[in-house]
Formats: structure tokens, C-alpha cells, sequence
């Protein structure tokens, strides 16, 4: 696979001389290089995205047997590639996205486009420039038994809420037939492996925003109601149908706190759990073949390291095998298979970590040969980044917190300064031992950086997302807190020198820490956050709709003496520490205006604050340079709070 490799790399040839030193501000923020590669059915060709230095994304066709790139496409103008998929041996369909109005990020348009493996039959499928279907749409089965159709799902855009309607799409003529619609509004569908929608999920939003679940025995049988669920109540996801096409495969918390892997028989209503841990949700690991999922051979969580268990009571050995052998080559390492062919003799493979720039390989199973492909960010090395870690801790009042911790790369993990980094969301959301820019570029300019998930994080059960309802500016914040104390505690960190940096609800944490611990942070960065929690239920999209009303609420109430009690807003002289507040005034989620006024309270205390806005950026920034412009000016800001200046002084 030498000359695919080399191919690949033309279009970036330049990022090829990577010198071996401190990575820059720049090559952090710059998106990755190479985004998907996935291989054909039938094994004959690769199709690989890849972004040059302008920015413009390249679909690349290569021939795998005779090493030659068979055809280059690319979209002009506001239209970019957002995801490729194979429809078939030969035609590929790829997914746009488009730059729109005044943002700086391009968004989904719902257009689907069909080109064959050649660059032939070029089309227009879906949206508004198609000639036959015009609602924009999804693919959500690509019928891998037929080489004609694909099955979509279409909406119309509505404030009550759309219903779904399943097409059968022919992808070289863009036809398509109606063959399903959900029964509620604001649904997804799910259809079994012969392609029929059996399962839909919904929100009831007249009735707290309560989650229905419905099926149907067949095409021609009649919906009825599977399970409802409260806003509290666990529930069961479906992820696929089993090979008996009846039994489905999901992630459930009705048995169990924690999202445990399920079995259901929508027909009876019972259901078995495969495999659950106490402490952390948990995810299927099962066998492919024929293009569907074919076993579940094991299970994977993320608590102090990602860890794979593989079942022995299984008949699907063989692909076991494989999963595991890669595991044992890729110690500590995440492997997925991003696409595989029919006969699941070749497949290609992608393989990262938290230290570990993401890199494609294709295996060969029957030969058990890996090749390499190429590193998604060739500028980036392993041996590059600051190392991260998990650390666990324990709250005030008894709970276990699970946190990842990033630590400067020459450095003594003694004294250091420190950044606490609290998530968005907040709620569903958790850190993972990923990659995070933000982090690495803090770590890499002498920082340490926690990312605690307080509770009311996902992933650690019901009962611990829960116990962050209605608390966001209290309990959250002091689990953010004692996560610090316990790093000064250990000797890794300066008390005196410890700021908190956070986007979305990270940026409102980030102000509620300084307002809650006036003596232990020497600074706060606010990046789109929110310093008004009454506001939210006046300006900001979630309230649009009558289902991110109720979820606010539940999520923080409408008591106006406790919303004020919890935004910074309102406590501001008791905050101490200078202010950076960073924001994108196209941000809808949290709208420019909740910065504005935080901007004007401290101005007329005269308290030192520093402001960032970029007009064009929307709810965090996407370009790569207004990244590169914030991390500078956020590390000249540490650095005159708790930089090493201070640690001499």
C-alpha cells in the first residue's frame, strides 16, 4: 500500500517535512487533513476525503489492485463533502454541507449527491436542486442486498414538529417512493435488515416532554405503543435488529443505573442485559456479516482506562479473534472498524488515543496482514503531545468522581499552575480520553488541565446525571472545586496559581467558580457561556421549542430567587479574579447578549475583564485562525495570572 500512501499525500505533500519539535498553535487548529477512508463492498476500491491547505475537501476513488486514483471530485463555491458512504460496488453517495448566512461553520443542507466510482453518472439526489426528490433527507439504510435503492428519511420543517417519512431512493435517477410514515411527530425510525421501519422513537411534547417507543410487526401491521418513559425514567435505546430479525440490540438503564447492553423482544416486552458495569455506561462490541450486526462478542467502558471484555460463550470466534488480536497490537489504544467489505475479508481500521493522533489502516483478515495507511494530522506525532490520563477523586459529600487530567510533557508533575475545564452541556455530556485541543495547547505552554465530570455528567448512571438538576451553579461547582483541592492536595499543584477556563456551560462554570471560591482562582475564562440563567428562558433557541422549554426547566426550574443565586450575574461582587469573556455574536444557543451584559456590570465596577468577539462565529469558534487568535490571547492572560513569572514572585 506504499503508492496508495504517497497518493494520498500529494494533495498535502507540504505537511510531509513535519519537524520534530514543539507543535504550534496553528497545526492544532488545523482541522484534520484526512477525514474518512472507506473501502467497497467488494474490496476493489478505497475512497479517502482529504482537505487541502485552503480548506476544500477531495473525494479521492483509488483502484486497490492497480494502486491507481481512478477518479478526484470536489464541490465549489459555498458546497463542501460532509460524509461519504458506498451505496454499492460502484457508486458512492456523499452527504453536503454548505456555508450559510453569516456563520463561520458550514451546516448539514440534507442534499445527498450519487457519483460513480469513475466520477460517471454524477446526481443530485435530494434537496432543493434536485429534479425529483426536493425535501432534504438522510440515508438510513443502505440496503446491502440491493445495488438500485437506498432507504431515506424526509421531514419538513415544522414548530409543532414534522413527521418522517421513509423513501425508497434510486440512486441513479433520484426517484424515490414513500414507504413509511411514522406514526408521531418529531420521530426517528428504525428499520430491520430487510429495510421495513419497525421501531420509531419519540418525544410526547404535550406531555413532558415523555419518550414513546413503537413498533410494528411488519410493513403492513399497525404501530402500537412499545414503552413510555418519563424525562426521568431509564430507558431503552435500539441500535439494530438481530440476525432472527425480531430481537433488537440496544443501551438501557430500566434494569440497571448505569446504560447496560440489552436484548428486547418487542414482542413479549422483556429483555435481557448482556452486559452491565456499576459505575459506567457500557457499549456493544459485536461481529459483522453480510453488512449487518451479527453478535454482540463483547462489551467496552471508559472509567480509569478504555477497557474491552470479550465474551467466551459465543459463535462468532472468528471475528472475535480478529478484534481481539488487533487490541493486543494496539495496547491501550481505541480500534474501530470504519468500513469493512461483504465476504469481511478486508477492512479498514482506525486506531487512537488520547496520546495518539488518529491513523488508518486496512487489515487483511484472511492473511491477518496490517497495512498502514496514513495519519489523519501528519503534522502531528505522538511523541508531540502532552500526556492525558484519567484520575479519580471523591467529592464533599461521598461521591466518586472520575476526571482527565493533561500534564505538561517536560515538566515535574510538582507545583505546577493549574486550569480547571469544565465541560458543556452539561448534562448527557462527559469527558473521554480523547484528543482535546484545547487541553494539548494548554498542557503544551506548562499548564496542568482537569476536566472533571461533576456530576450531572453522562455516562456514570441515572442517579448521578440526576443529582446535577437544578444544581448547576452549587454542587456541580463544588465538585469542580474539591477535583482541584485533591491535585494540590497530591503536590502536582500551586494553590496559588489555579484559573478556570470553560465553553457553554464550562464558560458558566467557569464564572460561578470564581463567584463560589473567590481566593482559589486567580482568573476565569468564559468562552460562549452563559452569566444570566434567567435569561436562557428569554433569548437563546433551546426555548423554541416546546421540548427544550420542558428541559430547561427540569434542568434548572423557573424559581427566579434560586436562577439568580446561580448566576454570576448577580453575585459579581463577590468575584475577585479578572474576567476574559470570549464569545461569537452568531451564537443562537447562547446568544451574544448574555456577554454583553456581563461586560457592562463589571465595566461599571471598574473590574478588570478582558473581551473577545468574532462576528462570523456561532456557539464556539470554527475558523481555524480566530482558534489560534483566542489561544493566544488566553495564554498571554494565564500567563500574567499564574504564569512562572508568578510562581518567581
Amino acid at each position: 500500500m506504499r503508492l496508495f500512501y504517497s497518493m494520498l499525500l500529494l494533495i498535502a505533500s507540504s505537511l510531509l517535512n513535519v519537524q520534530a519539535q514543539t507543535l504550534s498553535l496553528e497545526d492544532y487548529a488545523r482541522p484534520a487533513q484526512f477525514l474518512e477512508i472507506k473501502i467497497s463492498p467488494t474490496g476493489k476500491y478505497l475512497a479517502a476525503t482529504s482537505r487541502n491547505e485552503e480548506g476544500n475537501i477531495y473525494l479521492q476513488v483509488i483502484d486497490i489492485k492497480t494502486n491507481q486514483i481512478v477518479s478526484v471530485r470536489h464541490f465549489t463555491g459555498r458546497d463542501s463533502i460532509g460524509s461519504i458512504n458506498w451505496a454499492n460496488a460502484e457508486r458512492i453517495i456523499i452527504s453536503l454541507v454548505r456555508d450559510i448566512g453569516a456563520l463561520e461553520s458550514p451546516v448539514a443542507t440534507g442534499e445527498l449527491f450519487a457519483v460513480n466510482a469513475d466520477g460517471s453518472n454524477p446526481r443530485m439526489l435530494t434537496g432543493y436542486r434536485a429534479k425529483h426528490e426536493n425535501d432534504a433527507a438522510s440515508v438510513i439504510n443502505y440496503l446491502s442486498d440491493d445495488d438500485n435503492y437506498v432507504l431515506i428519511v424526509t421531514a419538513t420543517p415544522s414548530r409543532r414538529g414534522s413527521f418522517s417519512l421513509v423513501k425508497r431512493l434510486n440512486i441513479d435517477n433520484g426517484r424515490a417512493r414513500q414507504v413509511a410514515r411514522a406514526p408521531m411527530r418529531s420521530s426517528g425510525m428504525m428499520t430491520d435488515r430487510t429495510g421495513v421501519a419497525r421501531i420509531t422513537i419519540g418525544i410526547d411534547q404535550e406531555n413532558d416532554n415523555e419518550m414513546i417507543m413503537m413498533y410494528r410487526k411488519n410493513e403492513k401491521a399497525d404501530w402500537e405503543t412499545l414503552r413510555r418513559y418519563g424525562q426521568r425514567d431509564g430507558s431503552f435505546t435500539p441500535l439494530a435488529f438481530m440476525p432472527d430479525n425480531l430481537h433488537v440490540l440496544g443501551l438501557s438503564d430500566t434494569q440497571t443505573d448505569t446504560k447496560a447492553i440489552s436484548i428486547l423482544n418487542p414482542e413479549t416486552g422483556k429483555e435481557e442485559i448482556i452486559a452491565h458495569h456499576p459505575k459506567v455506561d457500557v457499549s456493544p462490541i459485536y461481529s459483522i456479516k453480510n453488512g449487518f450486526v451479527n453478535e454482540v462478542i463483547g462489551a467496552s467502558y471508559e472509567y480509569e482506562d478504555y477497557e474491552e471484555v470479550y465474551f467466551a460463550d459465543i459463535e462468532d470466534k472468528a471475528f472475535s479473534g480478529y478484534l481481539q488480536g488487533l487490541r493486543n497490537a494496539f495496547a491501550g489504544k481505541k480500534v474501530n472498524f470504519s468500513s469493512i467489505t461483504q465476504d469481511n475479508s478486508l477492512a479498514i481500521l482506525t486506531v487512537r488515543s488520547a496520546n495518539h493522533p488518529r491513523e488508518f489502516y486496512l487489515f487483511d483478515t484472511r492473511n491477518m496482514q496490517l497495512s498502514y495507511l496514513l495519519n489523519g494530522q501528519p503534522w502531528m506525532k505522538a511523541e508531540q503531545l502532552a500526556q492525558t490520563s484519567s484520575v479519580l477523586y471523591t467529592s464533599r459529600d461521598g461521591l466518586d468522581i472520575h476526571a482527565v487530567l493533561t500534564l505538561p510533557k517536560d515538566k515535574e508533575a510538582k507545583n505546577l499552575p493549574l486550569i480547571l475545564m469544565p465541560h458543556g452541556g452539561p448534562h448527557g455530556v462527559r469527558d473521554f480520553l480523547e484528543i482535546d485541543s484545547d487541553a494539548k495547547v494548554l498542557a503544551q505552554h506548562g499548564y496542568a488541565v482537569l476536566q472533571p465530570n461533576f456530576r450531572g455528567s453522562g455516562g456514570f448512571g441515572r442517579a448521578f446525571l440526576q443529582q446535577g438538576f437544578l444544581h448547576w451553579g452549587s454542587s456541580m461547582i463544588d465538585d469542580m472545586t474539591d477535583g482541584v483541592q485533591h491535585l494540590i492536595k497530591q503536590g502536582m499543584v500551586d494553590a496559588n496559581r489555579v484559573c478556570v477556563y470553560g465553553a457553554s456551560y464550562g464558560g458558566y462554570a467557569s464564572l460561578m467558580s470564581v463567584v463560589r471560591e473567590p481566593d482559589l482562582y486567580q482568573c476565569a475564562v468564559s468562552f460562549v457561556g452563559m452569566s444570566d440563567l434567567n435569561l436562557m428562558f428569554e433569548e437563546g433557541d433551546t426555548t423554541e421549542s416546546q421540548g427544550g422549554l420542558n428541559t430547561l426547566e427540569m434542568y434548572i426550574g423557573r424559581d427566579k430567587a434560586r436562577l439568580d443565586a446561580q448566576s454570576a450575574i448577580k453575585n459579581l461582587d463577590k468575584i475577585k479574579a479578572p474576567i476574559f469573556i470570549i464569545h461569537g455574536a452568531q451564537d443562537r444557543r447562547v446568544p451574544l447578549i448574555q456577554a454583553e451584559v456581563l461586560r457592562d456590570e463589571l465595566k461599571k465596577r471598574n473590574h478588570p475583564y478582558e473581551w473577545l468577539v468574532k462576528e462570523k462565529e456561532g456557539h464556539g469558534f470554527y475558523k481555524p485562525e480566530n482558534n489560534v487568535e483566542r489561544w493566544q490571547k488566553m495564554l498571554a492572560f494565564f500567563d500574567k495570572y499564574i504564569g512562572d513569572k508568578q510562581a518567581a514572585n
